[in-house]
């Protein structure tokens, strides 16, 4: 295996399809997707102290910054269900209740079955919703969104670890999953072929049935019953304004972290970079990750580092045209997608809420 994965998505990145350019603003939807893991390494306590630390700081970050439809930042805590903690969660319920974030579906499992992994979901969704979290579609079904812990979704690793279920695409569909966030993982091996992308994958008998896709496109939306899974990949290239030893372009992953703080220069690439719905490329997504749970990085996420990002966001872009940026969350981006689909335009903040809705009592900022 090439150091950083780079076999698995060197070629793509230098073969990769332009997104064309577009004669007006350009819409920049921010999402936020936080591997969130309060336990990691640490006992209840100090797993209550970490999430106390996101009450108190993410509101205050919220305080003062706006997109353009008013809104302030999103978050996304993709929490890991087989770490439910009542007291953990109720926490988590009333920050979401009073700011603009939400609570999604992150699993770690090892050696499972597709029948354990369907226990897993049905418990992990059950509790989650007596929380107030998650959201219906129009027939009132719990959806979800979903991140695979150690970025082994269908059983992807070369070590056959952290995973063992070869149907995991049908069966998070099954169990009400609407879309995979777990993309991009580069360095790690479990990389796919595809990136910067949104795209469809079917399941396969074989593992990383997710390596390949169908790309979202205006007016091609899949009919129900349709047996595929989205999934929404974030940026991931070479940033040859960070290097290593002043030679070697660092990996860019979109990570946000204590030691790399986003910035604007930053933010340029992950434009660059972005996934669209072909067919609407003035809507970009710029879909990042972070571990919000590690106190190494909670300083950053929490102190001026984000704040001064979400301050000083670039109006325009290289050439000039504007900039609108959209905080959105998972749902929410995801919502976006399927009216870019649907042959939406305009604004797209007006369709957060387009397909999935928070269920009713879950609280909205």
């Amino acid at each position: 295996m090439a150091p950083r994965a780079l076999d698995r998505w060197l070629w793509s990145y230098l073969t990769r399809c332009r997104r064309p350019n577009v004669a007006g603003p350009t819409d920049v939807l921010i999402c936020v997707c936080d591997h969130f893991e309060p336990f990691h390494g640490a006992s209840r306590d100090e797993a209550m102290r970490r999430v106390e630390a996101w009450c108190k700081g993410f509101p205050a970050l919220s305080a003062g910054p706006r997109d353009a439809d008013g809104l302030p930042p999103a978050h996304t805590f993709f929490y890991p269900i087989e770490q439910a903690d009542a007291g953990v969660l109720e926490a988590l319920a009333e920050l979401c209740r009073t700011a603009h974030a939400e609570v999604e579906v992150h699993l770690h499992h090892d050696r499972d079955t597709a029948d354990g992994l369907r226990t897993k979901l049905a418990e992990g969704v059950a509790c989650l919703r007596q929380h107030g979290f998650l959201a219906q579609d129009d027939t009132g079904a719990v959806r979800f969104g979903f991140i695979h812990g150690d970025w082994a979704l269908d059983d992807s690793h070369p070590s056959g670890r952290h995973c063992g279920v070869r149907q995991e695409l049908d069966v998070l569909r099954e169990c009400g999953c609407y879309a995979d966030f777990t993309m991009p993982s580069a360095p790690d091996p479990t990389q796919t072929h595809t990136i910067n992308s949104v795209y469809y994958a079917s399941d396969t008998p074989e593992p990383k049935s997710h390596d390949r896709g169908t790309p979202l496109a205006v007016g091609a939306a899949p009919g129900a019953g349709d047996p595929r899974l989205l999934m929404v990949q974030g940026p991931l290239g070479l940033n040859w304004r960070r290097r290593k030893a002043g030679l070697l372009p660092r990996l860019e992953n979109g990570e946000l972290s204590g030691a790399n703080p986003p910035s604007a220069d930053r933010l340029r690439l992950w434009v660059d970079l972005a996934a669209w719905v072909h067919g609407r490329p003035e809507w970009v997504v710029v879909k990042l990750h972070t571990h919000g749970g590690l106190p190494r990085n909670l300083e950053m996420l929490l102190g001026d580092p984000m704040a001064a990002f979400y301050r000083d966001l670039p109006s325009s872009g290289p050439d000039g045209r504007p900039w609108r940026y959209h905080f959105v969350t998972a749902r929410e981006l995801v919502n976006i997608l399927h009216a870019a689909e649907a042959g939406q335009g305009g604004d797209p903040g007006q369709y957060r809420d387009f397909r999935y809705r928070r269920i009713t009592g879950a609280g909205r900022r």
